[in-house]
């Protein structure tokens, strides 16, 4: 335990100087891939080393290609920080190493995986008895509801998916909006059902739901998965939930909501409003590390039918000591993983339902206090309704907008992204991050005003 006992001082040691630096020290990091190698060293050692020498060659050696994401100022992707709680529940996740996969094996994670459920379902007013599957984020979350949906909607034709493949099957449609994430077209390659069909969406990015019934309506009938939006990566705008649910069900579509970091729009009294009737829908994705402030990797695909998410993902080794009851493995791609849901159990456990609400609300605040304070910088004009965690600005023309993004990211004061956005260039802020301060707001403010000249 002498080993042991220095190398997990060490790393905490240098844990809190890490996080000691976030408040001040400049988001983008200083040393290039490059520097870290020379670092790190090219060439395998012949022999072993102490670990407390390797932690702490590791640890300064990387420090420095460290981008500041968890900091309060970083607003360049839809990531939040990591919340203390469940930062000090990771460290025992990873000292406990369960394999997460058998409730007989693992009673303990198998039981915090099931409150952790029931928390999550009442926070977000989806139907209780829905199956989670916890899972490395939303692209695997997207995958594995939409493994459920495709295998459901075939066996509703007479096609048994399982046992025959998907050759020859029926062929299964999947209308999304034409503003869906790219996510949603990787789960659908990796499930060989090959690009979506994509209906028009509003100026925010909202799917119509007009065009979405006349999709429907042209056919052709026949297994049918219709994929809607909580929380539109650039304008933070959601699907109109009620109206497209009920027309995708007199289809006989199956109903799945990509709500990557949306769905917990749901968790706040004053955002509720955003996913008014979600819940009807089939399927749902969200990230964990995403709103709730947990770290990478974790995601949750929330299916309605737990039998159809069982038969998608399930799996049965003679090894394998299996609970009649069910287990963890039944509800993921994976076999082996860690024990994801016990962070998550520790931020819901900390924050409660109003911490929770805090959160988000959070976020939209400072949202808000971007979009109010772009506009006093000369030629800044918000392209999206602020009405949630997205701000999308242009400064005139493409280049300038480039320009910007170029200069507030050498400032190093904060991140924020370029990208496009209906034809155009935007700097994209993405507010994710329980830290996030008023003050770190103004400064990146500041940032953009020195990024942007008149």
């Amino acid at each position: 335990m002498e080993e042991m006992d220095a190398a997990l001082a060490s790393a905490h040691e240098r844990s809190l100087a890490w996080l000691g630096t976030l408040p001040d020290r400049p988001v983008p990091p200083r040393a290039t891939v490059a520097d870290v190698v020379a670092r790190l060293g090219t060439e395998l050692p012949k022999d072993p080393a102490p670990a407390e020498e390797v932690v702490d060659l590791l640890a300064t050696a990387c420090e420095p290609g460290l981008t500041a994401m968890p900091s309060g100022r970083f607003f360049g992707f839809v990531i939040g920080g990591t919340h203390p709680a469940a930062l000090a529940a990771d460290w025992l996740t990873s000292a406990w190493d369960q394999n997460a996969a058998l409730r007989t094996v693992t009673p303990a994670y198998a039981a915090v995986e099931e409150v952790t459920t029931t928390w999550l379902l009442d926070l977000l007013g989806l139907p209780m008895g829905s199956a989670i599957g916890f899972v490395t984020g939303a692209t695997m979350s997207n995958f594995t509801c939409l493994a459920a949906a495709r295998d459901a909607v075939l066996r509703r034709a007479g096609w048994d998916v399982v046992r025959d493949g998907l050759t020859g099957a029926p062929r299964v449609r999947v209308v999304v909006g034409a503003e869906r994430h790219d996510t949603v077209d990787l789960a659908l390659r990796y499930l060989g059902l090959g690009a979506p069909e994509p209906v028009q969406a509003d100026d925010q990015g909202r799917i119509d739901v007009r065009a979405l019934q006349a999709a429907l309506a042209r056919g052709p009938a026949g297994p049918t998965i219709v994929a809607l939006q909580a929380g539109n990566v650039h304008s933070g705008a959601f699907d109109p939930f009620e109206q497209a649910i009920a027309v995708a069900h007199e289809h006989g579509a199956w109903v799945h909501v990509d709500g990557a970091f949306g769905l917990f729009a749901a968790a706040s009294p004053s955002r509720r409003n955003l996913v008014a009737g979600y819940d009807a829908a089939d399927s749902w994705t969200t990230d964990a590390h995403k709103t709730l402030n947990v770290p990478y990797d974790c995601g949750l695909a929330i299916v309605r039918d737990p039998a159809a998410l069982s038969a998608a993902m399930g799996m049965h080794g003679d090894y394998l000591i299996q609970d009649a009851a069910g287990d963890p493995l039944d509800k993921v791609p994976e076999v082996s993983r860690r024990g994801r849901a016990v962070p998550v159990w520790a931020v819901l456990r900390a924050l409660g339902r109003s911490g929770v609400a805090d959160l988000v609300d959070g976020f939209c605040r400072h949202a808000t206090a971007f979009a109010d304070g772009i506009p006093t910088i000369e030629g800044a004009e918000v392209l999206n309704d602020v009405d949630f965690t997205q701000v999308c600005v242009s400064f005139g023309s493409d280049e300038r907008t480039e320009a910007v993004v170029r200069a507030v990211l050498a400032d190093g004061t904060s991140w924020m992204s370029g990208s496009r956005w209906r034809g155009r260039a935007v700097l994209r802020i993405s507010v994710s991050n329980w830290s996030t301060t008023d003050e770190d707001v103004e400064r990146s403010l500041d940032a953009l005003r020195r990024a942007a000249p008149g």
